[in-house]
């Protein structure tokens, strides 16, 4: 079976994911400088949000770089699994980041401190719009897989813009301090949620589980009815990178001289039903006492 690429993602869809972790990047430091100048835990805590975004808008840059790298011998896959051990690194990051921002917040409850509303109020104000900003050249470019993960991102990190919005106006309008680390708490609930997702996702991917969105009794099913198939035995499936989904079978058959027609078949009900884009597939006879798998040779 010849050697196919995958996942390429196209070079409009890279520049957009570049342009797109610069903004961020650089608004979370201006915003974390500002967050701390102002006292104000919120703000440092919605920095610490959008750089979730900037995980995934790295992880899918790098993905999108990684796929373009060639296989080597060492490396038969490729360099897909590069972005899980990302995607890992970045969540427990995020983890600990999250640590640390509950325990000021704790902190502030009991040792209350002046927080500047004011400047809390531009600077999250400056951040929605520089959300929406990303949001938009996001999705003005290649709809990958990657582009809409990273679009999901942004659109929670706007909610965290809005908490510490929140937290200017009120702190502003009426003096109430506990706002802001009650509200800083609640961005750290969205990175929690970004965080143990990204570290399940990898997990799945690591141990090599069926992709959420494949069901091998259905992916059985629509091979046992390829016109050739008798039956479907070791059947497994599994997340080679963030994309990349592989299958090996396999594949009894009682006429092998119909076999490449029949392989060229499963080949396309995997692609166009499961979007699986790398199928090994072994041919059998079933022996006479009905046991489908052939013995090993005295030599191998």
């Amino acid at each position: 079976m010849s050697e196919h690429e995958h996942d390429h993602h196209g070079p409009t869809s890279g520049r957009v994911l570049v342009l797109a972790l610069s903004l961020i990047l650089t608004f979370a430091a201006v915003e974390f400088l500002v967050g701390w100048w102002a006292g104000s835990l919120a703000l440092m805590a919605d920095a610490g949000h959008m750089l979730t975004d900037a995980s995934a808008l790295a992880l899918a840059s790098f993905a999108a770089w990684m796929a373009a790298q060639p296989a080597s011998n060492r490396r038969t896959w490729g360099h897909g699994r590069a972005e899980v051990l990302a995607a890992m690194i970045n969540g427990a990051v995020l983890l600990v980041l999250v640590g640390v921002i509950a325990w000021h917040a704790v902190d502030r409850f009991q040792n209350p401190r002046e927080v500047h509303g004011l400047a809390v109020m531009a600077v999250a104000a400056l951040g929605l719009l520089v959300n929406l900003l990303v949001f938009w050249i996001l999705s003005r470019g290649e709809r990958t897989i990657n582009v809409r993960g990273a679009m999901l991102h942004v659109l929670g990190d706007l909610l965290g813009s809005v908490a510490a919005l929140s937290a200017g106006i009120i702190i502003l309008l009426t003096g109430w301090m506990p706002i802001d680390p009650l509200l800083s708490l609640l961005i750290c609930g969205l990175i929690v949620i970004a965080a143990v997702r990204l570290l399940l996702d990898a997990g799945h991917i690591v141990m090599e589980t069926v992709p959420s969105h494949l069901d091998l009794d259905t992916v059985r099913a629509s091979m046992m009815a390829v016109d050739g198939v008798e039956d479907i035995h070791d059947l497994h499936i599994w997340q080679v990178s963030g994309h990349r989904v592989a299958l090996s079978a396999h594949v009894v058959t009682l006429d092998l001289q119909r076999w490449p027609t029949t392989l060229v078949r499963l080949n396309q009900v995997l692609l166009e039903c499961h979007n699986i884009d790398h199928p090994t597939l072994q041919a059998e006879l079933p022996d006479a006492h009905g046991n489908n798998s052939l013995s090993c040779p005295s030599k191998c």
